[in-house]
């Protein structure tokens, strides 16, 4: 009886998913393995950390997406080695996978430039647990204020402070600072919000350097009227608890926020194969790992030139194109051993640039697309519709929408829930 072949999956992002859907009709067998039993949609994370949408909305079961699909299997768990030589992936469940095709898609992590440290009193935003973290210290911090004689202590609880001037960094300072004008204005009998500071810190000279310099003022003016005190080409020189040190300035702050730096997992360390200096695995222009044409990398994770060398960004479009790529592949292989044809040539990776964006607070964004330039009214409808034609599930869309008609008219935000799970 011929071998059906095995595909092994590691990561259930939307390069993942997406390979996994594309290989619904093609005569192998695949292993979706990831942590979570969930798929977050990382581009509203902001969201939940700003108590704009509850954590349900941005996420969807794995399983659900793959219900219809027999030849996918999902399996909870996490990776904990892999070995390239003898074709088999281990997890910390104690299980072992043989696969004759791999596809890593683990995403990266937050990276603190060598200082790891600062982790402890700065969480970056990867995660449920990470936006939920943030929501809590952002929330808590004005409820001690409320109760709080000390004048100065009042003043670190209602500082927030956003490292990192990229689309996280600036979604985040941009919401907390109208989370403080707008939404919390009322609520509270002692402390006027109003008078909380935001900060934005980046050490480049302008933000959001992957645009124009238009855009770049474009998005600083936005932040900067809605009470954001931007600081560009400043160096963070330490961080400690409620403390962010800028050399010649020191900002207490009750709630810090890294958004300045990724990195790759440290599995990608121990694979024995070429990555950059982010620990991200460097792929062939077939998206596959040098060495090892069975093996791929994907999303995030991948460090990748395409056929037409470019630069593969980190974006969720981009990451869905490669899990796409990578099944017509190992479809095409598949199907021609099968038919008795052999290996096919295999199609080399192109990236489609559909564009970028990246809102600013309550309809205003910047965005870019097939060389055109928006702002304002039109860049935000831009942006909440592509996010929301992008969630998985209709009860997700659905739920987006209404909360976000909500907040819109009313000035609102539904989930400023504290919970301490």
């Amino acid at each position: 009886m011929e071998k059906t072949p095995h595909v092994v999956v590691l990561g259930g992002g939307f390069a993942g998913l997406e390979l996994c859907k594309a290989l619904r009709d093609r005569p192998v067998q695949i292993t979706l393995i990831d942590r979570q039993n969930h798929h977050l949609f990382q581009p509203l994370l902001y969201q939940v950390a700003s108590a704009g949408l509850a954590a349900a909305e941005i996420a969807h079961p794995i399983r659900s997406v793959f219900k219809k699909q027999q030849n996918v299997s999902v399996v909870m768990d996490e990776v904990s080695g892999v070995d390239l030589a003898e074709q088999t992936v281990s997890t910390t469940g104690g299980r072992e996978f043989q696969y004759d095709y791999l596809a890593i898609g683990l995403g990266v992590k937050t990276g603190y430039f060598g200082n790891d440290h600062w982790a402890e009193f700065a969480p970056g935003l990867k995660s449920l647990k990470d936006a939920r973290l943030i929501r809590r210290n952002l929330l808590l911090a004005y409820e001690k204020a409320e109760h709080c004689e000390d004048e100065a202590e009042r003043k670190k609880l209602m500082t927030s402070v956003v490292v990192g001037g990229g689309p996280t960094g600036v979604e985040l300072a941009g919401a907390f600072a109208e989370i403080a004008r707008d939404v919390l204005k009322n609520d509270f009998r002692k402390i006027d919000t109003t008078e909380a500071k935001v900060y934005l810190v980046e050490a480049a000279p302008r933000l959001l350097t992957m645009y124009e310099d238009d855009l770049s003022d474009y998005t600083r003016k936005k932040l900067t009227d809605i009470g954001v005190d931007v600081k560009v080409d400043t160096m963070v020189k330490d961080i400690r608890e409620g403390v962010v040190d800028l050399g010649d300035e020191v900002i207490e702050s009750a709630n810090i926020v890294w958004a300045a730096g990724v990195e790759a997992p440290a599995i990608t360390k121990e694979l024995g194969v070429e990555i950059d200096r982010g620990g991200r695995i460097i792929v062939d222009t077939d998206l596959s790992v040098s060495g090892h044409k069975n093996v791929f990398a994907m999303g995030d994770i991948a460090h990748c030139i395409d056929q037409a060398g470019v630069r593969v960004p980190g974006l969720s479009p981009a990451a869905m194109q490669m899990g796409r790529h990578i099944a017509k592949v190992i479809g095409d292989e598949v199907l021609g051993i099968k038919l008795g044809q052999g290996y096919p040539v295999r199609k080399q990776f192109r990236y489609f640039d559909k564009g970028s964006m990246a809102t600013i607070g309550r309809s205003a964004a910047v965005a870019t697309s097939k060389g055109l330039k928006f702002t304002g009214f039109i860049a935000w409808l831009m942006w909440l519709f592509i996010h929301v034609l992008f969630l998985i599930g209709f009860r997700n869309r659905l739920a987006v929408m209404l909360q976000w008609f909500f907040a819109y008219v009313r000035t609102q935000r539904g989930s400023r829930i504290i919970t301490w799970g």
